[in-house]
């Protein structure tokens, strides 16, 4: 079936019109429609277009005012037509551009007088002012079109920027054998393609042509725009905490070593706050320390726990959070001075960052899913079930704790889930109770339930992903062919 423009420039290719130029003067259509259904009817085997490229050459600007003007070189000859003639007595294209020509041309020679330098005019320069120069001659023809030109003149001129090489696509188009063949079935009229809702209520279709379409035909793939994996397995995860009950936190990402270390009882010793797994801030390098009353219940903690005396100054560097548990440490010292409310349960979820190589399981920028329990009468038991809970509400039943250290949980551990395509178990994340050291300085009281643990892995575990890179991989193609309904 033939769009009506494509008869139209079937009938006009009968007439014998061959070039987009003459097809649109023909059929009425602007350029591109006609290249356009060319292209259509060459891949319906019913036209044939032959391609050819046009080399022509045009004048530059600089090229136009040397035709009307004369070279730089042939300018300089008629200024020593008269007399010899010092370089501070010419013009700056004159000295600059003619000097060097009118020499190469053997047109000129200099000479020493009275500690001047005087240009003189050669036997050769006298016989040159006598002739047509081939240069402008040369620019001559390509103005008036002919192409009748001496290479080598014209590689010069391309050279000087005088000339400019332009290259133009010709295109022929012709009927195929088949397109002759069913020219004759080929009816022109005019045709509805759109049915308006006007055309509907008058009737007025009933007495227009309407466009056939084949439904059969193949269309170009459906693309539509899809949320990425990551949010979607986000607003999941929120949507599990907060039907059992729990609260949303928010905390920033450029945090100070107080809130991030200290305030969780991290000796400031401690590996984790090396460069070498920490990302430090050179703006703001520091940070002002909270209410005193706080950071010298901190300070007394770490001396009598740790044995060490504890300084202010590493706990007021600016870092980017290493754990959500930040977050955690500020919502338990606002339940303390009244800001919130206790018991309570909040979940947090966030990006964190660890100065780490990354590899198949390991980002050094990736997600983290807190999670704390405000509650008296919270034990071990509870925090063991509510993982429990969590995970298989997520779809993962081989579900493993192993006994760990953290230095602000005890006891503390592992949560770790199987992964299948490996055969293997992989860790998710830490968990256990905040120590006393933990709890007494921010909230006051004790016991608090706590977790930190991976939002891509067990995302990487739904997908049968076996490489968590691939999140930022920026792979479209992937991102197309997912499908999302093992995260819904």
């Amino acid at each position: 079936m033939l769009h009506q423009y494509e008869k139209l420039i079937v009938e006009s290719l009968l007439r014998n019109k061959k070039t987009l130029t003459e097809l649109s003067s023909d059929t009425g259509l602007d350029m591109d429609s006609v290249m356009r259904f060319c292209y259509l009817l060459k891949e319906k085997n019913i036209a044939e277009i032959k391609e050819e490229q046009l080399k022509q050459y045009k004048l530059t600007q600089e090229g136009s005012r040397f035709l009307k003007e004369g070279f730089p070189e042939q300018r300089l000859l008629q200024k020593l037509k008269t007399s010899p003639l010092t370089r501070e007595q010419l013009t700056q294209e004159e000295s600059s551009i003619g000097l060097s020509w009118a020499k190469k041309n053997e047109w000129i020679s200099f000479e020493k007088q009275n500690e001047k330098t005087l240009i003189k005019l050669t036997p050769a320069g006298k016989e040159a002012l006598n002739k047509k120069y081939e240069l402008q001659e040369t620019l001559s023809k390509i103005s008036s079109t002919s192409q009748e030109i001496n290479q080598e003149t014209l590689d010069n001129l391309l050279k000087r920027g005088s000339v400019e090489l332009q290259i133009k696509k010709n295109l022929e188009i012709t009927l195929t054998p088949y397109g002759k063949k069913i020219s004759s079935e080929i009816e022109v009229k005019d045709e509805v393609n759109t049915l308006t809702k006007d055309m509907i209520v008058t009737g007025a279709w009933k007495k227009k042509s309407l466009r056939e379409y084949d439904i059969n035909s193949p269309v170009e793939r459906y693309m539509p725009g899809k949320p990425h994996p990551l949010e979607i397995f986000t607003n999941k995860i929120r949507l599990i905490f907060l039907s059992m009950g729990f609260e949303e936190m928010e905390g920033p990402s450029v945090e100070s070593s107080f809130w991030n270390f200290d305030a969780l009882f991290q000796p400031q010793d401690h590996p984790a706050r090396e460069l070498a797994d920490t990302f430090y801030l050179k703006k703001p390098e520091r940070f002002n320390l909270p209410d005193q009353k706080l950071v010298q219940n901190v300070k007394k903690a770490h001396e009598e726990g740790w044995k060490y005396k504890w300084n202010e100054e590493p706990a007021r560097l600016a870092i980017l959070r290493t754990h959500t548990t930040s977050v955690s440490s500020r919502y338990l010292n606002d339940i303390k001075s009244g800001k919130r409310k206790e018991p309570a349960k909040y979940f947090c979820m966030g990006r964190v960052y660890r100065n780490e190589a990354t590899d198949y399981k390991h980002l050094a920028e990736f997600h983290q899913l807190e999670g704390i329990v405000v509650w008296e009468n919270a034990n071990f038991k509870n925090l063991l079930g509510l993982l429990k809970e969590f995970y298989s509400k997520l779809g993962f039943d081989k579900i493993r704790f192993k006994p760990s250290f953290f230095p602000y949980t005890e006891p503390s551990l592992e949560v770790e889930v199987y992964f299948e395509k490996r055969k293997q178990w992989l860790e998710l994340g830490g968990a256990g109770i905040f120590r006393p050291e933990v709890c007494m300085p921010l909230w006051g009281k004790y016991p608090v339930l706590a977790w930190g643990l991976s939002l891509e892995r067990p995302l990487m575990l739904s997908l049968g992903l076996e490489d968590i890179r691939a999140f930022y991989t920026n792979n479209l193609e992937w991102l197309r062919n997912l499908s999302l309904k093992k995260l819904m």
